[in-house]
């Protein structure tokens, strides 16, 4: 393992006539889906085609189509790459005059957000969460937490910019000393090349003890997926509530969006057609907790800290890490 350095700046992919074209290959691929609406509608995720987040989009496009009550078509548009930034900053400029939008979206795509990334040309407090797949997460390392004055705690991160250097920033609040690497969190953890890591899982608890890990602290998550079994992450600075976004981007799987402007007959629709996605997945047995309605909510504003939290994880960015956006 090394020591982590800056990483390289990552330009945004142009939306070129290329681009554009594979959203329209990946609609005539995965097909319009007949539903009982009104209107219809288009989800925009990003891409690829087989990738985690357009199939999760095409998945709980069907199921909203089998959850609503008149006739409409729901279509499937790929914009972009993985990271969901293209998609989101597309969907910021839609005025509605195509007919109604959503955004299927991961949950990291806000993190470029939260650390300042100039690709992230988006407002997320635009938008309303409809459903949203989720997983648990606790901060857990070798051992009992060790005391202030300790020898450093070993933490990997793929790059400075990326939701898993919540780990370290956890640590440096809570006052302990501790050492960035560059890594995978689980892999590097096995190796025994690190002390300190985040879990997620369904059941994180039990996933960090499987892995030979205490857990330490947990971290907040919507009302009805809350646990007593382990102390929750203190929250009493800005820089914490920015860790938790930084952890929620990680919890996230995908999440389904509506312009906070939509009409509200579209809005209502949506929303009772949601339980019917949840049904679905939870039927599934999927590792990931199905939330609609207040829950859904409830974790998507874990993504959105107030302004000086955001500023205070972008300063410690550069101060730690020697990270800075742009």
């Amino acid at each position: 393992m090394t020591a982590l350095p800056p990483p390289a700046p990552r330009g945004d992919a142009p939306l070129t006539r290329r681009a554009l074209g594979l959203g329209a290959i990946a609609i005539g691929t995965l097909g319009s889906i007949p539903v009982r609406a009104s209107e219809g509608a288009t989800i925009l995720a990003p891409g690829p085609e087989d990738g985690g987040c357009a199939r999760w989009a095409a998945r709980a496009g069907q199921a909203l189509a089998r959850g609503m009550q008149r006739p409409g078509t729901i279509r499937l548009a790929l914009l972009g790459g993985p990271d969901g930034v293209t998609a989101a900053n597309r969907f910021a400029t839609l005025d509605g005059t195509g007919g109604p939008s959503l955004l299927a979206l991961p949950g990291w795509t806000c993190h470029a957000r939260l650390t300042g990334s100039p690709r992230a040309r988006f407002e997320p407090r635009a938008w309303v969460p409809l459903l949203l797949s989720w997983r648990g997460a606790v901060l857990a390392g070798r051992g009992p937490l060790p005391g202030r004055g300790s020898a450093p705690l070993r933490v990997a991160m793929p790059s400075a910019e990326a939701p898993e250097a919540a780990a370290l920033a956890a640590l440096d609040l809570l006052g302990l000393t501790a050492l960035p690497l560059v890594g995978m969190p689980e892999a590097a953890f096995a190796a025994g090349e690190t002390d300190a890591l985040i879990v997620l899982g369904p059941d994180p608890l039990t996933r960090a003890q499987a892995m030979g890990a205490t857990p330490w602290y947990g971290f907040p998550g919507p009302s009805e997926t809350e646990r007593v079994e382990i102390a929750p992450f203190p929250l009493s600075a800005p820089l914490a509530r920015a860790v938790v976004a930084a952890v929620a981007a990680m919890q996230i799987q995908a999440a389904l969006f509506a312009p906070v402007l939509s009409a509200a007959d579209s809005l209502a629709a949506w929303r009772m057609a949601a339980p019917r996605w949840q049904e679905e997945e939870r039927a599934t047995s999927r590792d990931d907790q199905p939330l609609v309605g207040t829950s859904a909510a409830e974790a998507f504003a874990l993504l959105t800290p107030p302004p000086d939290a955001v500023l205070d994880y972008r300063n410690w960015l550069d101060r730690r890490l020697g990270w800075r956006a742009g």
